[in-house]
């Protein structure tokens, strides 16, 4: 930015919907390195904080959706399944985080664009990605899982509503994991609706969504209600931040040092544990000559 001597920015977080914990750690990045750079600090600026509402948003993903049900032999039949990435329960409840009710809403959004389209299959919202032994957004997306099999549900299309990219998070967790778990939990029929990506009705939206912007550029909003009903709700850094992130806490660790239970942190330290006993148990076998594997020949005797 100083390099090429930009005066004007937008910032376009590639969140659709904002969170404290996404688009907010983005923003206070920002804020710290606008207060440490005179020149940045001076330059203008306006942030777009969330873009779920848009038009071309939820046409690009209603128009995956509506593909991906044509690939089941009863596209009526399916359940539509979001799976929206989780953020920690305090953050809603008693920091005013938006993310929850900016979900739902864009929920709403694209099931009234399919509606018009004829398309009324049931659908469900859930939240995956949780760590640590904090309470997170529910329904989890595992437990969902479990409990659509139990009641009789056998085809399911998943929806990775907050990812517009694909990376470990749908690839892994959604398309490994969770289809795993699904056809265990008596789901037959399987499908995941590809992350947006360069899908050209999307990345069009997301360029209109600058350009509408370019007006405001170091320019306040008004109110933060003008901010959140406009087609582009704009704000600076500093104000998005009072508004949805004035106590600054320490946002959640990405893995846990330790979590009882059956849990992915426990499993990972059961794993260590085990091959330390296993590398323990080789040592005494080759320092001592005796064990399972000089018993079974595999290795000499030193004796």
């Amino acid at each position: 930015i100083k390099r090429d001597k930009i005066t004007k920015l937008v910032v376009l977080p590639l969140y659709p919907q904002f969170s404290i914990s996404t688009s907010g750690s983005s923003l206070r990045l920002l804020e710290s390195l606008f207060r440490e750079d005179e020149y940045l600090i001076n330059m203008q600026h306006t942030v777009i904080p969330s873009w779920y509402q848009r038009e071309g948003y939820v046409k690009a993903m209603a128009d995956l959706i509506e593909k991906e049900l044509q690939k089941f032999d009863c596209p009526e039949e399916v359940m539509i399944f979001f799976s929206a990435h989780g953020v920690p329960l305090a953050y809603v409840e008693e920091a005013g985080d938006p993310y929850k009710a900016e979900m739902e809403e864009c929920i709403d959004l694209i099931m009234e664009e399919l509606e018009s389209r004829r398309i009324t299959n049931p659908y469900t919202l859930a939240y995956q990605s949780r760590v640590g032994p904090v309470e997170w957004l529910k329904p989890y997306t595992d437990e969902t899982i479990i409990e659509l099999g139990e009641k009789g549900v056998k085809s399911l299309l998943a929806v990775p509503i907050s990812f517009v990219s694909e990376h470990i998070e749908t690839l892994e967790e959604i398309d490994v994991e969770y289809k795993e778990l699904a056809l265990k939990s008596g789901i037959e029929k399987w499908g995941r609706v590809p992350a947006l990506g360069c899908e050209p009705t999307f990345i069009a939206d997301l360029a209109d969504a600058v350009i509408e912007s370019l007006p405001y550029v170091g320019a306040m909003a008004v109110s933060n209600l003008e901010a959140r009903q406009s087609l582009v709700p704009l704000g600076s850094v500093e104000e998005l931040l009072a508004a949805y992130d004035s106590q600054r806490r320490e946002l959640p660790p990405p893995v846990t040092v330790w979590e009882w239970g059956w849990t992915k942190s426990a499993e990972t330290w059961n794993g260590r544990a085990a091959m330390l006993a296993v590398l323990v148990l080789l040592v005494l076998e080759v320092t001592t000559g005796e064990g399972f594997l000089h018993q079974w020949g595999i290795l000499p005797l030193f004796r």
